[in-house]
């Protein structure tokens, strides 16, 4: 399979499909779209399997390139690269699977805008083109757009023009820098472009040009305020993939480009960097206590949950990056069932309001028990796979700022809080509401839905060794390139934190 160009099919598959959808009937369409996406699962597990984890093997694999003039069609992976590949692809057909009954009017279109998401969130984790990159990441856009502003609920044109001009405008200083560093580096290669010396004096410019487009993606804190309004109005669906997977695409961004091409600029600064994550995780977390909307209580969440990725990665280390890395993937598993799980009872009762629930465990205690699962790997229990992330986050940052790690501590403890707060108010208490005590447990089609993520999410959480395997060659190079600036990287971070304060790896020494 290596000399195969499975890359390419799997570029193809939903995209066939998503043509195909436009031209069946409703019924024909989701059929289409369901076998597209199992079928690009398959594929996503076969590339699994072959991908060389020895210490040999070459860092880029399955590659493929044809030069089409402006830039060339350049595919290849990493393991980075690889696992959110899996992930991608392992959410997908459960959201055709979620969107089976709820979605009731233009159908066939719904199912292509899915489907053509798919190949363009595939396109950026497999471009090894700078240009092609770009064009795969701006054209997400489109469809998430068109599936808010179509699909979405009563305030829908709002939060998708909100998506919209939000991402556009982050992405068009990192345009210009791509540019400028492709007519200094004479290539469009990102291995080359990785590799390559940029001048100390150009990086911190080219840096917060490409920070500017990676910041709206994750969200960071304080241009995170489109994703509450577009989580809320998204359908069900839309809402897993956007927590999912397009969150990802930030830190994706961050270990793909701002990290290995401007190292000088990283280590100066992550000052800035630690001090917006530890922001984020306990100004969202507050925020989030507050809320009586469930979608939004989630979608605040997610922004604090992606404040731990941002300084995992720029802790300079292997636990730090491992852990981001790791946050990354397990909080697309355990977000996107929290958004399933609002769905469900949504579709029940066409509210997403806390206090319109309560009891939920009396009559549906299947669905309480997948709620359970779900917000206690939100919260990081032992045995779950938020645990491994956060912990090796934090072990991370810790090596390189007390402080930073003792406020992403606190958010734990406020994550704890706002969703234990939630899980309470929902499954427990009085069934004093009619209605909520006269809806149904989970059917079969739900349960197929919430099994597999709740199966992957207590993988990740026992033996997390394979998804992390697959990622930790790719960690050492990226730290081999970091290395060199490890001395002003420590410098910098303890003039931050307090002039004449050691770090803890300075303290150690």
């Amino acid at each position: 399979m290596i000399d195969y160009p499975i890359l390419s099919l799997m570029l193809a598959v939903p995209l066939i499909g998503a043509v195909a959808a436009l031209f069946l009937d409703a019924r024909g369409a989701r059929w289409m779209a369901l076998a597209a996406t199992l079928l690009e699962l398959g594929l996503a597990a076969l590339l699994w399997a072959s991908f060389d984890q020895g210490a040999a093997a070459p860092q880029w694999q399955f590659t493929e390139a044809r030069d089409l003039g402006i830039f060339s069609y350049a595919l290849g992976i990493d393991g980075i690269a690889l696992m959110l590949i899996v992930l991608s692809c392992f959410l997908m057909p459960l959201c055709i699977l979620a969107s089976w009954a709820s979605i009731e009017h233009r159908i066939p279109e719904y199912m292509a805008a899915f489907l053509f998401m798919e190949t363009l969130m595939l396109g950026v984790f497999m471009a090894q083109d700078i240009l092609l990159f770009y064009v795969f990441f701006e054209a997400g856009l489109i469809p998430m757009y068109l599936i808010i502003g179509i699909w979405g609920g009563a305030n829908r044109i709002y939060a998708s023009y909100k998506f919209f001009l939000y991402t556009l405008l982050g992405s068009v200083l990192m345009l210009i820098a791509m540019l400028w560093t492709i007519g200094q580096a004479g290539t469009t290669s990102i291995p080359a472009l990785m590799a390559f010396d940029f001048a100390p004096e150009a990086q911190t410019w080219l840096w917060l040009a490409f920070f500017a487009s990676f910041a709206v993606k994750m969200p960071m804190w304080p241009v995170h305020t489109w994703l509450p309004d577009a989580h809320v109005q998204a359908p069900t669906a839309g809402s897993v993939i956007l927590a999912g997977v397009l969150l990802k695409l930030g830190g994706y961004g961050f270990v793909r480009f701002s990290l290995p091409m401007f190292p000088d600029a990283s280590a100066l600064l992550t000052p800035l960097v630690f001090a917006l994550s530890a922001i984020a995780v306990v100004y969202t977390s507050l925020v989030a206590l507050v809320q009586q909307d469930m979608k939004k209580l989630i979608a605040y969440s997610s922004v604090a949950h992606m404040g731990f990725v941002t300084a995992g990665l720029f802790a300079f280390n292997r636990q730090g990056i491992e852990g981001a890395l790791v946050v990354m993937l397990s909080h697309g598993l355990y977000s996107g069932a929290l958004f399933l799980c609002v769905g469900v009872i949504y579709d029940r009762m066409h509210t997403r309001e806390i206090g319109r629930y309560g009891g939920l465990a009396n009559n549906m205690p299947r669905y309480a028990l997948f709620f359970l699962l779900f917000t206690m790997a939100s919260v990081a229990l032992p045995g779950t796979s938020g645990f491994v992330g956060e912990f090796l986050a934090l072990m991370g940052v810790y090596q390189t700022s007390t402080w930073t790690a003792a406020v992403l501590t606190l958010g734990i403890i406020l994550g704890a809080a706002y969703m234990l707060y939630l899980y309470a108010r929902v499954a427990y208490g009085a069934s004093d509401k009619p209605d909520a005590a006269a809806m149904r447990d989970l059917n079969g089609r739900e349960i197929a839905i919430l099994a597999p993520l709740a199966a992957a999410v207590l993988w990740m959480g026992i033996y997390p060794e394979p998804f992390i395997a697959p990622m930790r060659a790719d960690v050492g190079r990226l730290l081999a390139r970091l290395e060199p600036d490890r001395p002003r990287f420590d410098a910098q971070l303890a003039r931050a934190i307090a002039p004449g304060t050691p770090t803890p790896a300075e303290a150690s020494h």
